[in-house]
């Protein structure tokens, strides 16, 4: 766990005149979890996104595994092993739940059937619902679908946009306990998550990030100690 699996350095992002992420820098080393929390707005989701190749940044350099893959084509980085599951789940509601998670292995020409086999171990409640339309599942399935399909690329590192909006406390448990395991079965985790406790909790490394800049780093639980961290946004 010596080693960075990503490094991002000078990040800035721009749409149109809007400088929405300002230069910043940050690690990843292999098998963490790592969590970026602050306010909407603060250019959380723009890092995940330039990270991904969805949006070319306007300056600065990430390198995965050794490779610059700043500005990539999203579907190269797909096949280097970063995989986003997008705020808002964005799943394909008339497809199956299988379909959804073949359409995850589109760029796989091996088989997937064990593939398959680990995300319904992972969720059995998807093995139940298998042939359900997407559209069809609960708020908490359809996240868990989105999580499964992320997963069919065999992703070294697993990027997650806010999984636990809009669910149910006990849903949101669910959701973090199996962030966790995912974790444990080697598949490093880059996360956004506005249930700041939550993601602290589950955390070995935390940014803040305020306005496009980060403010302040830490362990999960230096942050979550924190009085100025607990009084923004924890609440206490």
């Amino acid at each position: 766990m010596n080693e960075p699996i990503l490094t991002v350095s000078d990040l800035t992002v721009h749409y149109g005149g809007i400088e929405a992420v300002k230069g910043i820098s940050l690690e990843v080393m292999e098998g963490e979890i790592v969590t970026l929390i602050g306010a909407n707005g603060a250019g959380k989701s723009s890092t995940l996104r330039s990270i991904a190749g969805l949006v070319k940044p306007a300056g600065g350099t990430i390198t995965f595994r050794g490779d610059n893959i700043t500005g990539r084509d999203s579907a190269v980085i797909v096949k280097k092993g970063i995989t986003l599951v997008p705020e808002g789940r964005r799943i394909f509601p008339d497809l199956t739940v299988l379909e959804n998670l073949k359409v995850g292995a589109y760029l796989r020409r091996d088989e997937i059937a064990g593939d398959i086999q680990w995300v319904y171990e992972l969720f059995p409640r998807l093995k139940e619902r298998s042939w359900q339309a997407g559209g069809t599942l609960s708020g908490g399935e359809q996240q868990m679908l989105a999580v499964g399909r992320a997963l069919m690329a065999r992703p070294k590192l697993i990027m997650m946009d806010e999984p636990s909006l809009g669910l149910a406390p006990l849903v949101v448990r669910d959701i973090f306990s199996i962030i966790r395991q995912i974790n444990r079965q080697g598949v490093t985790i880059l996360l956004i998550e506005q249930n700041a406790n939550m993601a602290l909790k589950v955390a070995d490394k935390a940014y803040v990030m305020e306005t496009g800049r980060i403010t302040m780093s830490g362990t999960g639980r230096e942050l979550l100690d924190n009085d100025a961290v607990r009084a923004a946004y924890l609440g206490t």
